[in-house]
């Protein structure tokens, strides 16, 4: 589990969002009893399932009426690190920024998908939410991309720190359905770093082959010409081929 702390006070141990999470569902009557295994005491009493647990309480968070708006959101993605990718735990964030609440207040929700894109253990739950929830939905697409990334691509250089080539390769990966227009300055920003290369070329894979990828062509196989990629890489051929046979912008 991917730990991420909030600042601590008078000098205690600072809570994480993750414990947050498994306090809010222990008010619930809801604890942890092994891997895969929650037992709720709540009439009917029995086990769970993590897949129960987000079936049930996995969309909550955003409706409890005693917790303030940044105490919801920690609450929620706490819920990501505890269970995982469910399309319930990690809907209800992107739900609740547009909703009569929202947009959520942009330090916790964004610094928090920031933290945990540039962790040494990938949390699939914010990968699968950016491509899911905030990537595919065109009104959230740019918002999300430039929040996570595309702000920060005049750091994308060789030497870059290692949190941020971590972050720049997990969202670029995930970045398919993003309006071409809005991520090729990231792209090509990225495209200068060799650790980052073969994430661009997967970015362009996926721009190309995705449900809601979004591409442009001529710029696409100019980006991968850059990339400057052992000719043997895997797909790489096909992808040249696709390009240089559509004939849309």
């Amino acid at each position: 589990m991917t730990e991420h702390r909030t600042r601590p006070v008078n000098g205690a141990r600072p809570v994480t969002d993750a414990e947050r999470a498994r306090l809010w569902l222990a008010e619930d009557g809801v604890t942890q009893t092994g891997h895969d295994t929650w037992y709720d005491a709540e009439p009917p009493a029995g086990i769970l399932t993590t897949e129960d647990l987000c079936d049930g309480l996995g969309s909550m968070a955003f409706t409890d009426e005693t917790l303030d708006l940044s105490d919801r959101l920690r609450v929620a993605l706490g819920l990501m690190d505890l269970l995982g990718w469910h399309p319930l735990v990690t809907a209800q964030v992107h739900t609740a920024h547009l909703g009569p609440e929202g947009p959520l207040p942009p330090e916790p929700l964004w610094g928090g998908y920031r933290r945990r894109l540039e962790a040494v253990r990938e949390c699939e739950a914010i990968t699968c939410s950016l491509w899911f929830d905030w990537f595919e939905y065109a009104p959230t697409a740019a918002e999300a991309f430039a929040e996570v990334l595309g702000n920060d691509r005049e750091r994308l250089l060789p030497g870059a720190p290692e949190p941020l080539l971590r972050r720049a390769r997990r969202v670029l990966e995930h970045s398919g359905p993003v309006p071409w227009a809005t991520k090729i300055g990231a792209y090509r920003a990225a495209a200068r770093v060799p650790a980052l290369r073969h994430a661009v070329f997967r970015a362009v894979l996926r721009s190309r082959h995705d449900t809601y990828g979004s591409i442009d062509a001529a710029e696409g196989l100019a980006l991968l010409d850059h990339l400057e990629l052992p000719p043997d890489t895997e797909r790489l051929v096909e992808l040249r081929g696709v390009l240089a046979a559509d004939p849309r912008p």
